[in-house]
């Protein structure tokens, strides 16, 4: 069961969404409450799993390499089949992201590879190589014009 929010709770997880390296004392401070209950209303958001883990997110284009959006369609719809598919694109390093959707295809993967080389290997260990892969359809990301991780919702007054 999801844990309950509210407003306060709201407003720390809009302020650790931007800079989660944010000192606890300025989260306070934003929030106005003391930051012994922002400490505590904190880590009951990460014991609850509403916050899954706490990374730094790497600029793709001064790092370099080729993002792919590619939809996956399988031949084989059962439980087995789509979890056994699941699991192996989840075990590849260069699949960012991994997403069930419907309708239209059963998977839509984001890859980041190092180049078009490293992107074939990837299609033939994962797509070509497994009997069960009907179809793929990758686009190759030219241009990012936004990229926003964050959650967002209406804050309460």
């Amino acid at each position: 069961m999801p844990l309950a929010l509210d407003a306060i709770d709201l407003r720390l997880l809009a302020l650790l969404q931007q800079d989660c390296a944010r000192a606890n004392q300025d989260l306070a401070e934003a929030v106005g409450i003391s930051p012994a209950t922002a400490l505590r209303r904190v880590r009951r958001l990460v014991d609850g799993g509403v916050i899954e883990r706490q990374v730094a997110l790497v600029n793709p284009a001064e790092v370099g390499g080729l993002g792919v959006l590619a939809e996956v369609t399988l031949d084989r719809q059962g439980a087995e089949h789509v979890a056994a598919f699941e699991a192996r694109a989840v075990a590849e390093v260069a699949v960012q992201q991994c997403y069930r959707v419907s309708p239209g295809p059963d998977m839509v993967l984001l890859l980041w590879v190092a180049d078009m080389a490293d992107y074939h290997a990837l299609v033939q260990r994962l797509f070509t190589q497994d009997a069960n892969v009907r179809n793929v359809k990758s686009y190759f990301i030219t241009h990012r014009a936004k990229f926003d991780p964050a959650l967002h919702w209406p804050q309460p007054a």
